[in-house]
């Protein structure tokens, strides 16, 4: 099967040096992008700024911003018959991005924010027969949260963690998820490397 995958953060700028980002890594959908490559899929694997190699035998896309990754999963999708979210998408960006470095003397203090597009809401219409995975990265009891956006964006699993756990966090090389599908199951998965987590991800997607 031809499976993508979207990794690690992305970064909206602020002016040519500052950025709004995250802490996601993307040690999880590189994962995930290596597990499919190893179970003899096809893998283009959609990339925020992260500094980890490609895994052998996967396609690689670099983005930095939202807007970008966008566009590159809305091209790539057609290709695809497998989706997996994992990347930690900014949820807002600056209004604009200054085209020279601010200085501090001159900056009011406020920085105003609009919101980028939620990936899997935007190409929700274009699923038809494709498998969809959303993760959930939340702090504190996920069940709540993962269950609405497996129906809300209309997922065929999710997987969810609580990145306060210990081992579970950002910039870690093991996971403690669960897995929500749309039919009520869950299946909680023990603390595991995250690369084991991918294999058990990826066997899941090969049984639907």
């Amino acid at each position: 099967m031809n499976v993508l995958v979207t990794a690690g953060p992305t970064r909206e700028p602020i002016d040519p040096v500052r950025f709004i980002s995250n802490r996601s890594t993307g040690k999880m959908g590189f994962a995930v992008a290596q597990a499919a490559a190893e179970a003899g899929h096809s893998v283009t694997l959609i990339a925020g700024p992260v500094s980890l190699p490609t895994p052998p035998g996967v396609r690689r896309v670099d983005v930095t911003t939202a807007l970008e990754m966008l566009a590159a999963v809305e091209r790539e999708l057609p290709a695809c018959e497998i989706y997996v979210s994992a990347a930690a998408v900014a949820d807002w960006r600056p209004e604009t991005c200054a085209p020279t470095k601010l200085k501090k003397n001159v900056m009011d203090g406020v920085l105003r924010l609009v919101p980028n597009p939620d990936i899997l809401k935007t190409i929700r219409p274009l699923k038809g027969a494709r498998r969809f995975v959303g993760f959930a990265a939340e702090t504190g009891e996920p069940t709540a949260e993962a269950t609405r956006k497996l129906r809300e964006k209309g997922l065929d699993l999710i997987v969810a963690n609580d990145v306060t756990t210990p081992g579970a966090g950002f910039a870690v090389e093991t996971n403690r998820v669960t897995l929500f599908f749309p039919d009520g199951r869950r299946e909680a998965l023990p603390l595991l490397s995250k690369h084991e987590v991918a294999q058990r991800l990826i066997e899941c997607l090969q049984s639907l």
